[in-house]
Order: structure tokens, then sequence, then C-alpha cells
């Protein structure tokens, strides 16, 4: 096989995996479910629920590192293969997501993507473990953050691009990739269903491979 894009960016949360990171440390809080989905909706700006949801929760080291383990166990059904396919076509793969990235590091060493094509929201932790702050200066915390920091990378290296995700703030990538692929695999949202160039509700994410992928 052969890839169609050279850049393959993938969201992780309720696309690569079953959860959603930053809401599963809430456990069952109410508070947290009705703002990541407010966000994963366009109700809500990321600014306005970034800091908010974290600032409640307060993960501490451990909470991150009990986190990590929880994605490695939460894989979407197919997720691994079609990562491993995409390499295997001559795919650039990267992950861009407003995940916490000490959680989302173990995920990405275990489908193979180096840590330079890993793009998160690093924490910052006190001496005891606990919660200090999250980096501010990411643009994975903002408005059309994802869509700035696909531009950046793109701009370091030609050749056509693909982004599949599942929510809005994922939906803001496509105005500079070539292909956009909305993943209801997991969550079905309909902004994402009505704008996405292609949109796959199957369960399994080797939906999306027909779209990524040639034989030569």
């Amino acid at each position: 096989m052969r890839s169609k894009y050279r850049h393959v960016f993938f969201d992780v949360d309720s696309t690569l995996v079953t959860i959603e990171g930053i809401a599963s440390l809430a456990g069952d809080n109410a508070e947290i479910r009705k703002l990541t989905d407010a966000a994963m909706n366009g109700e809500l700006t990321v600014e306005e629920v970034y800091a908010k949801r974290l600032e409640i929760i307060r993960p501490s080291r451990a909470d991150i590192d009990a986190l990590s383990q929880r994605y490695l166990a939460s894989f979407v059904d197919g997720a691994e293969e079609t990562i491993a396919a995409l390499q295997a076509a001559g795919a650039n793969v990267q992950l861009v997501t407003g995940g916490i990235a000490q959680a989302v590091a173990p995920l990405a060493e275990k489908l193979r993507v180096p840590s330079r094509s890993v793009h998160a929201v690093a924490l910052s932790f006190n001496d005891d473990g606990s919660y200090k702050d999250f980096d501010r200066r990411s643009l994975l915390t903002r408005t059309k953050g994802k869509e700035l920091a696909v531009h950046a990378l793109l701009a370091r290296s030609k050749g056509a691009s693909a982004f599949i995700g599942d929510g809005v703030t994922d939906l803001e990538t496509k105005p500079v990739v070539d292909l956009f692929i909305g993943f209801g695999g997991v969550v079905e949202r309909a902004i994402v269903r009505e704008n996405a160039e292609v949109y796959v509700a199957e369960a399994t994410l080797r939906a999306v491979l027909p779209y990524l992928v040639e034989n030569e």
C-alpha cells in the first residue's frame, strides 16, 4: 500500500482511545463532563474550559501516571493496526491533542510514534507531586489552536496532509489540511458530521484507511 498523504494527524481522546483523558480524571464529576462535551461540540471555547477543568481536578503526578495506563487499556478497535498500516505505507503519523503530554507519551510509544511527532499539553507539578500548572504557552489550549499548530508543522515539510478527529477543535484544522475525516466511532458530534469532508461512523478506526491509502 501507499499513503495518499505524506502527513497524517490524529486526535487522541475519543479518536485513538475510547475515553476523554482530562474528563476521565474527574470520575463522575458532572460539571467536568458537561464542560468537556460543550467544548467538543463547539458550545464553549477551549479557553473557557481548559484551565477551569484542571483547576477543579488538580491532578497529581500519580493521577497522570494512572491515566497513562487507562489510555493503554482503552484503544479504539483497530487503532494500533491503522497507525502501523499508515506508517508502513510511508505516512508521517503525528498526534495533535489538547490532552496531557505525560499521559499521552506511553500511548505514543506503544504506537511507535516518535516523541517529536507528539503534540500535547505538558503539566508541571510541585516537589510533592501535586498539581502546579499547565503549559499556558501551548497553542493547544486555545481556540483554533490545533489549526495553528498543524499549520506550523506543515510549514516545515511539504506534502499532502489529512487530519482525523472527533471534535470541533479537530474540525478547526480543516482549512489547513487536504482532507479532514470526522471520526464518530466513539462519540458522534453533529457539527463534525455535517462539516467533515469524510465522516466515519463505524466503531473501528480501520474504516478510515480506504480514504488514506491506496494499493500500488
